[in-house]
């Protein structure tokens, strides 16, 4: 299977696109790479990457997003849904990842929260690890879900980038 790479730099790093010709199938920090590049394992088995540049025009929209461009100010919302994405992951992690596209722009839910929302709300210690395993960051915001205590936690590309994701959509929103 042969995957197609771009990097593209940001604010908080470069990161790492990932298509499969047709749809987004991983996003992440370029310093998090191994991590991507496993969990790809995981999922397609052997595979190369081509590098290319922007894929599907995917990583213009994730610059666009960077630079505020696509930010809908009627909405008060910012939306990847037109980015297609191919997660792979389990029924449950499908269904918790895909659930993270319904958290508005500039807002925050808890662990809990979001296990409500998918109709487990026990399951937030699950729903905790499934978001720890996003393939897609960013356009699945992980980022907007924090602790029950409203305190930053768990990001895979680390907490001082969710804080500052936080920020870039608080700040484009006044």
């Amino acid at each position: 299977m042969q995957l197609l790479i771009d990097k593209i730099s940001s604010e908080i790093g470069t990161i790492s696109i990932v298509s499969n010709g047709e749809k987004l199938c991983a996003l992440d920090f370029a310093d998090n790479e191994e991590r991507m590049l496993k969990l790809l394992q995981k999922r397609y088995g052997k595979f190369s990457l081509q590098n290319v540049k922007n894929p599907q025009g995917f990583s213009s929209q994730i610059a666009a997003y960077f630079k505020g461009d696509v930010y809908d100010r009627q909405s008060l919302s910012h939306s990847f849904q037109n980015i297609p994405v191919d997660t792979g992951g389990t029924a449950f992690q499908q269904q918790v990842w895909l659930a993270l596209q319904t958290i508005p722009w500039g807002t925050t839910i808890s662990y809990g929260e979001l296990a409500a929302k998918i109709n487990k709300p026990t399951a937030y210690r699950a729903v905790g690890l499934a978001n720890s395993l996003n393939p897609i960051a960013i356009v699945l915001p992980c980022h907007r879900v924090i602790g029950a205590n409203n305190q930053l936690t768990g990001y895979a590309g680390g907490i001082e980038r969710k804080r500052w994701l936080l920020h870039h959509e608080r700040l484009i929103r006044d």
